[in-house]
């Protein structure tokens, strides 16, 4: 059985820039409510500032790195998809829809068969 390590190397720099970026979201939060007398536009600038700050800090960081390079490669694999063409999305719309009708139907047929079965045959307890 094969295992697979992970392994996480942080240095105390990039400590350091994930908490500077937690604070500056917990300021552009606070800002935003302690803003409140300033009037909606000021409000919403120190949000949107700090959130950018934030971002910007966090994406200088390794772990902010990675997390950019893991988008960057999500993205390219989800170019190689080949999408269906519409034509073929509606036909397999369109028998997933027949399949559940009949499945539906062929549950209900169950249920009454069973029911029938146990209650009227077996039980003897006719309505």
């Amino acid at each position: 059985m094969a295992s697979t390590e992970v392994q996480t190397v942080s240095t105390p720099a990039d400590k350091a820039k994930i908490g500077l970026a937690v604070a500056l979201l917990v300021a552009a939060l606070a800002g935003f409510y302690l803003l409140a007398k300033q009037g909606p536009i000021v409000q919403w600038l120190t949000l949107v500032a700090g959130l950018i700050a934030a971002v910007v800090v966090f994406a200088l960081s390794e772990p902010g790195k990675q997390l950019l390079a893991f988008g960057r490669d999500a993205v390219r694999e989800v170019k190689k998809v080949v999408w269906p063409t519409r034509k073929e999305a509606v036909q397999m719309t369109l028998y997933v829809f027949a399949f559940v009708v009949v499945m539906a139907l062929f549950l209900w047929l169950t249920d009454k068969t069973l029911a029938w079965l146990l209650y009227d045959l077996v039980l003897g307890w006719k309505k």
